[in-house]
């Protein structure tokens, strides 16, 4: 048996490997691009290792037992050279399937495709015949060639005895589990960790397409129906409703909420956009939102900037903040959509957006970027630049979770000053403020215990107070709008269906050209994205539902997720939808006064609609924009007639 899983592995590491180095020379022009084949072959061998992890695990594990068993070479040869073909099939699949849709490998489509096999059978046939003969040709001789190769039995295998056989069956465990895992990293391996460029298809490469399709299919856990969940509505019903609170009248209805936004200030040139997501920094915590004493910077940047007195967060997971500030996109009933298949190249993002006016997008992060797929999501939906920890050159700092809170700033200071005339959107995501607190000595005075949440606060706080005393002295500073908000708030928890109150987080927008103001208008962090927008003079098409802020007349609302549990809070009106229950309705009045009241049916019917939304638009992917310069200028004639 040891003999099969060693021809196996050769034989599987060989043959994807060549399929990778031919898919690399057909794409040759943007492999060169990109950086050549390097980081493909070296990513793919790191892919492959887990494929082949998963392959041999069981055979591993029992070889010790029934090495020397005839019959068990004969089951064994016939697992592998099924392994095998689930393996190769799709491999052969791969070059008719990237002809057909120009995205990557066979992925979650591949399987839907499989659905209807008599349909598809049909069409490949009529439109691809020499392609498919090939193929199954060539199939049939590589398993003809693995069969004869790993499929023979060994009479006279060497025997061992228990005590052998335990120890190395443990050896093969470990093995197996290093190699399945991927990584001795904090997260096991997933298609984030071997992406290197913002081109998804040669991204795909550095997979396998077996691995690709399995990995969708996994992914399918986060994917879930708001009608199965809260009830359906008509899909007009639902579209009005929430167009209608964006001020968005529907243009198209492939792309429902797609729309120009135009500008409300003027500048010479755009201004460069740096969002700064600060780690579970929630009101709590911060003193002028009547939180803890802990933020004393924070707290006199407010006065210096509009300052945001009443935002809240639409989840309590970062991903959920990201989708906000990053894409305007709101919560879904399913996983946010950084961890979706489905969401992973033309889905919208302010990176997406700007291109059309020529900014260079970096996403800053001091930890290992492919955590929650960020790397994956962003790279493959318009960001140029990742800085991540393996980029921060002697960091001052590197804990747990990355490089420290004023590392990352020192990137984000290089970045900017680099930029010179390049309009530059910059997402800097901390790290610093997470379980188990750590931060860098001689920064701050701790207080009581020095590993708590209390005292990384603190250091964020120091952290931002140093970077903005910095930015002030910079040439930057007048070109730049910057956002200081949270992703959302730490240990959110109670009893209460939506507890508002760890909703609430800060949200600062600074720069040279931002006045003073302070804001209690309720916003949700969708509005923040759209608003920056405005501000840096980048107007733009986008699918945003968010709310410009610099308009007058806006309405004061808030949407949030908790658990399965969906929030939709207007003045002081919180609706509450549960599964499998019916709604609930509160007057809300912070810190945690709920009060009881009668259904309010405008605010159900909106609510139920924010509900639905986000899931309608990522199945039919509507939550995108033109891939070209011509259509989006297109687009946006139409709407400039329309205004007119």
């Amino acid at each position: 048996m040891y003999w099969q899983i060693l021809l196996f592995s050769i034989s599987t590491y060989v043959c994807l490997s060549l399929s990778r180095l031919m898919l690399s020379a057909w794409q040759y022009k943007r492999v060169h691009k990109a950086g050549g084949v390097f980081p493909i072959m070296l990513g793919g061998l790191r892919v492959d290792t887990t494929t082949v992890g998963f392959a041999v695990a069981i055979p591993l594990l029992l070889a010790p037992w029934f090495n020397d068993v005839l019959f068990a070479q004969q089951v064994n040869a016939v697992y592998l050279s099924a392994m095998w073909l689930l393996i190769l099939l799709p491999e052969l699949s791969s070059v008719q399937f990237i002809m057909e849709y120009d995205v990557r490998r066979p992925n979650r489509l591949y399987t839907d495709y499989l659905k209807h096999p008599k349909e598809v059978a049909g069409m490949l046939w009529q439109g691809y015949k020499l392609p498919v003969i090939a193929a199954l040709v060539l199939l049939a001789v590589l398993c003809y060639v693995g069969v004869s190769i790993f499929g023979r039995t060994v009479a006279g295998a060497q025997s061992f005895g228990w005590l052998a056989a335990i120890g190395l069956s443990l050896v093969g465990a470990a093995l197996t589990f290093l190699a399945i895992r991927g990584t001795l990293r904090h997260r096991p391996l997933n298609p984030s960790t071997v992406a290197y460029c913002g081109d998804c298809l040669l991204n795909s490469l550095a997979l396998n397409s077996i691995y690709n399709v399995a990995y969708a299919l996994y992914s399918l856990k986060n994917e879930r129906s708001a009608a199965e969940l809260f009830g359906d509505m008509p899909e007009a019903d639902m579209q009005r409703l929430v167009l209608e609170q964006a001020g968005i009248p529907v243009h198209s209805p492939e792309l429902p909420s797609l729309h120009q936004q135009i500008a409300n200030h003027s500048h010479t040139r755009p201004l460069n956009i740096v969002i700064i997501v600060e780690e579970s920094l929630g009101a709590q915590f911060v003193g002028n939102l009547g939180g803890q004493d802990l933020t004393p910077n924070l707290d006199k940047l407010s006065q210096e900037g509009w300052n945001f007195r009443r935002a809240y967060a639409t989840g309590t997971r970062s991903v959920r903040g990201l989708e906000a500030l990053v894409c305007g996109f709101p919560p879904s009933a399913s996983d946010a959509v950084l961890r979706l298949s489905g969401a992973q190249q033309n889905f919208f993002t302010l990176a997406q957006g700007l291109k059309s006016l020529n900014y260079r997008s970096h996403f800053i992060y001091g930890g290992e970027a492919h955590f929650d797929n960020m790397k994956g999501f962003f790279m493959g939906n318009g960001f140029d630049e990742l800085h991540e920890r393996a980029q921060f050159k002697d960091p001052a700092f590197v804990g747990t979770w990355g490089a420290s809170d004023e590392d990352m700033f020192s990137k984000v200071h290089e970045v900017l000053s680099q930029a010179n005339d390049t309009p530059t959107l910059c997402l800097a995501f901390s790290v610093s403020n997470h379980s188990p607190w750590e931060y860098p000595t001689g920064r701050i005075t701790p207080e009581g215990e020095p590993a708590s949440v209390q005292n990384t606060v603190r250091y964020a706080d120091w952290a931002i107070g140093q970077f903005f005393e910095r930015a002030k002295q910079q040439d930057y500073w007048e070109n730049t709008v910057f956002l200081v908000a949270a992703d959302h708030d730490a240990r959110v928890g109670g009893a209460d269906a939506i507890p508002l109150r760890h909703f609430h987080i800060p949200a600062l927008i600074l720069g040279g050209s931002i006045a003073a103001r302070q804001d209690d208008r309720i916003i949700s962090q969708i509005d923040l994205p759209v608003t920056l927008l405005s501000l840096a003079d980048a107007s733009i098409v986008h699918p945003m539902i968010g709310q410009d802020l610099t308009k007058r007349q806006t309405v004061s609302r808030a949407i949030m997720q908790y658990g399965e549990n969906f929030g939709y809070l207007h003045n002081d009106l919180l609706t509450v939808l549960e599964p499998g229950k019916k709604h609930r309705q509160f007057t809300y009045a912070a810190p945690a006064d709920y009060q009881t009241v009668d259904t309010r049916q405008q605010a159900l019917d909106i609510a139920k609609a924010y509900a639905l939304w986000p899931t309608y638009m990522y199945d039919t992917r509507s939550y995108t924009i033109p891939h070209t310069h011509d259509v989006q200028n297109s687009y946006s004639h139409s709407f400039s007639v329309a205004a007119e």
